[in-house]
């Protein structure tokens, strides 16, 4: 099995070297092929940009072999280059953006198949905001107001992403909606990387992670870690 890190937004830049630097590490090398799916700023046609700004990301890291792959919808979520290109893949990482046409793009999909076979096989996923958010099991479609089925490599979780900003507003309405699931609020600029059991975590970055078990709240800053 893998490794996943799950980011709460504003990727690529200042304070997320740390979390996406350890992703590097965990895929094996700079050298290790790394995938960027643009899938969920399609919405708004904002793909390409946000693609390349992922690729110049970790370029500027020292990265050497990485890209942007073209998968923006269903149909080519289907196209058998996309997919090899992902089970090829070392790091696969998933924007931000809108998080139900990500989900809906993505599950049952070959592509997403040939991601969870890379992982399976030792690969990194990794997402931001949106991109964490449909990773766990439960995830919360702001525009539908709709709690929704994820992806599911992080079980009985739902990310708040942008907690420091307005995630952290999410939380009481959901706690009620999803009872005795844990809801992983994820600050800015912070990441955090499981040991490969998507059990336990430690925090990178600039801020803190926060955990809501019913009525108990805890944070957990730079260097700490936690169990889900």
């Amino acid at each position: 099995m893998g490794y996943l890190l799950l980011e709460g937004g504003a990727e690529f830049g200042r304070r997320m070297a740390d979390p996406d630097r350890r992703a590097i590490e965990l895929a094996g090398s700079m050298q290790a092929p790394i995938r960027i799916l643009p899938t969920a700023a399609a919405p708004d046609n904002n793909h390409v940009r946000a693609g390349n700004n992922g690729v110049r990301w970790f370029q500027s890291l020292g990265a050497t072999d990485v890209s942007s792959l073209a998968l923006i919808d269903q149909a080519s979520a289907q196209d058998e280059k996309i997919a090899q290109a992902l089970r090829a893949a070392r790091l696969i990482y998933l924007l931000g953006g809108f998080p139900g046409y990500l989900g809906r793009t993505l599950k049952l999909s070959p592509a997403w198949e040939a991601a969870t076979q890379a992982y399976r096989a030792g690969a990194v996923i990794a997402g931001s905001s949106a991109g964490a958010m449909v990773l766990c099991e439960f995830y919360f479609d702001r525009e539908a107001g709709q709690v929704l089925d994820g992806l599911n490599l992080v079980r009985n979780t739902c990310v708040l992403p942008h907690h420091n900003t307005f995630g952290k507003g999410w939380a009481r309405d959901l706690a009620a909606r999803l009872p005795g699931v844990t809801l992983l609020g994820i600050d800015e600029q912070v990441g955090v990387v499981d040991d490969g059991s998507a059990d336990r975590w430690t925090v990178f970055g600039g801020g803190s992670a926060t955990l809501y078990r019913g009525e108990t709240v805890k944070s957990y800053g730079a260097g700490e870690t936690f169990a889900l």
